[in-house]
């Protein structure tokens, strides 16, 4: 049986509840693509579940590798300083537990290709 993969997609959080929905739906689509992954959003502040919250779902639903990706247009603070610190807790809190993280979705390429495609419709 091969190791069950975990997701977080990461992002700020809003009081807003409505913000969360396209975090959710990629969630969704995710799920979709590979249902065998196990996936989950987390959120840096005025929303739950948080990261470790998260995190704590996947681990007890059999994840040993939890990729975090940050669903953030650019390398700010956040991802650059406050993500990192909280990955730091993660991984000494869950010692057997791999976690990576992925860079910010809004730098890469094929994200600022569909950006620029979108900003040219009509």
């Amino acid at each position: 049986m091969s190791a069950i993969r975990g997701i977080i997609l990461f992002a700020h959080g809003s009081r807003d509840e409505r913000w969360r929905a396209p975090v959710e739906a990629v969630a969704r689509r995710v799920a979709e693509l590979d249902p065998q992954a196990r996936v989950s959003c987390a959120y840096l502040e005025l929303v739950q579940p948080d990261l470790r919250g998260a995190a704590e779902t996947l681990i007890v639903q059999g994840a040993r590798t939890i990729r975090v990706l940050p669903l953030f247009l650019g390398m700010g603070r956040h991802v650059r300083e406050d993500l990192p610190r909280l990955l730091d807790d993660l991984r000494a809190l869950h010692p057997a537990v791999e976690f990576t993280l992925a860079g910010a979705v809004g730098e890469e390429p094929e994200v600022i290709e569909l950006l620029a495609r979108k900003a040219l419709e009509s």
